[in-house]
């Protein structure tokens, strides 16, 4: 049985909150480069050094800013490869899970912030990708489980993933972000998703 948390943790896990919360609204107000650590502890209502022991630098912070977006998005599930279930139904889960992402005005604005700032910075752009498409590996981990089991025939999960996220976010992700154009319908949202899931399992599936 788990030992309760103390008075110290949870005030910790408290600041860590407010450092979160506070950054999230300085980043999409002012900006990745004009947005500072000081900025997000004044902010939050801590000190600088405080902001620090959680967060070593602003590339850490954003990049876990863009985790915890998808983490109360996602709400902590991590969908699994399921032997018992058909491909087609698990896979749209999946994408329903990214459209949520996806639909989040918090999320759409940071992604934002993130771009613009990766155009002055090709380092800091890839490290900002590289940190983004962490969140998603869940994808390439259930399709290298899927061609485990014999079900999908690759020899590439990543490249796959890429494939199958990339029908996506050409209609619910770079139109919103470069061109302000609203969140998808529900109909078209399904549409989207039914019509890139048919053909990636059209290609991939055994």
């Amino acid at each position: 049985m788990p030992s309760p948390s103390t008075p110290s943790q949870r005030l910790t896990d408290r600041k860590r909150q407010a450092i979160i919360e506070a950054a999230i609204d300085e980043f999409r107000v002012a900006g990745y480069e004009t947005t500072s650590m000081d900025r997000i502890a004044a902010r939050a209502e801590v000190s600088k050094r405080t902001v620090y022991n959680h967060f070593p630098s602003k590339e850490v912070l954003f990049a876990e800013i863009l985790h915890y977006l998808w983490e109360a998005i996602a709400g902590g599930e991590e969908l699994a490869y399921r032997t018992d279930r058909p491909l087609r139904d698990q896979l749209l889960e999946l994408i329903a899970q990214k459209f949520r992402l996806l639909n989040d005005e918090a999320f759409v604005s940071l992604a934002r912030v993130a771009i613009a700032a990766g155009i002055h910075s090709p380092e800091r752009a890839l490290d900002m990708v590289a940190r983004m498409s962490e969140r998603e590996e869940g994808l390439t981990v259930w399709i290298r489980a899927a061609a485990a089991a014999g079900r999908l025939k690759t020899n590439d999960p990543v490249f796959a993933s890429h494939q199958l996220q990339g029908l996506i976010k050409s209609f619910a992700f770079w139109p919103q972000i470069t061109l302000a154009q609203p969140p998808l319908d529900i109909a078209t949202q399904k549409q989207v998703a039914e019509s890139a899931v048919d053909m990636f399992l059209a290609y991939y599936a055994v």
